[in-house]
């Protein structure tokens, strides 16, 4: 089992509370900063490998950003849904309904390759599904100014894509105004590189689990729509 990181003078995570975009902006997948200096930041991990998290929504999608502090960025898995966890990631936590269950995950490389899933059951009887696709997703990854700074990932996540976990309608596609889903955020950094992938590795979760792995449902926060 990995072993998570943990910085024991960070302050505990606090509820995130997503800002509302009145009407769908272009240059939010562009990278334009202007698109995203409302969105509130939370950061987490070593100064070596800082991650920034921005997210915020409109009446058709989600919106999310990672800002990631890296040197050197790497990957060798190049097909959607390939086993990214075990290389450089970064990685969102989705829980509509929290019940801790049936949740969507999603990860991006910097590479833009992405997994998405659906889990069924949090660790330690952990069961997830890559055959679910968050449908109508995009995303990109841009260079950190200076590439060697680091890496930007981005992704639009409609609405509707979240329509088959949730077939019962319970619930509302797009959340309502002040409705609260649950949520993490992480990162996984591996400073050995492809032929060493394990040495040094850096777990970070913005929210830390209890145990070994990420999928703690008990560690999620609230992520609250904003009006």
């Amino acid at each position: 089992m990995p072993e998570l990181y943990f910085d024991p003078h960070a302050p505990d995570p606090v509820d995130y509370s997503v800002v509302r975009l009145a009407v769908p902006v272009p240059g939010i997948m562009a990278d334009e900063e202007e698109a995203w200096n409302r969105a509130r930041a939370i950061e987490w991990g070593p100064d070596a490998y800082r991650t920034r998290f921005r997210a915020c929504w409109d009446c058709e999608a989600l919106h999310v950003r990672w800002d990631a502090v890296d040197p050197a960025p790497w990957h060798t898995m190049t097909s959607r849904d390939d086993r990214l966890w075990e290389e450089e990631v970064v990685e969102l936590f989705l829980d509509a309904d929290g019940s801790g269950r049936n949740y969507a995950e999603l990860e991006i490389s910097p590479a833009n390759i992405v997994c998405d899933l659906r889990v069924e059951s949090p660790w330690p009887a952990l069961r997830s599904l890559t055959e679910w696709d968050w449908e109508g997703i995009a995303t990109r990854v841009v260079a950190l100014g200076d590439p060697r700074s680091g890496w930007t990932a981005l992704a639009r996540l409609p609405w509707e894509g979240l329509r088959s976990l949730y077939p019962d309608g319970r619930v509302a596609l797009p959340p309502a105004p002040e409705e609260a889903w649950r949520f993490n955020v992480f990162r996984i950094k591996r400073p050995g590189g492809p032929a060493n992938p394990e040495e040094g590795a850096i777990y970070a979760a913005w929210s830390r689990p209890s145990g070994p792995s990420f999928h703690d449902p008990a560690a999620f926060r609230s992520f609250r729509f904003l009006p």
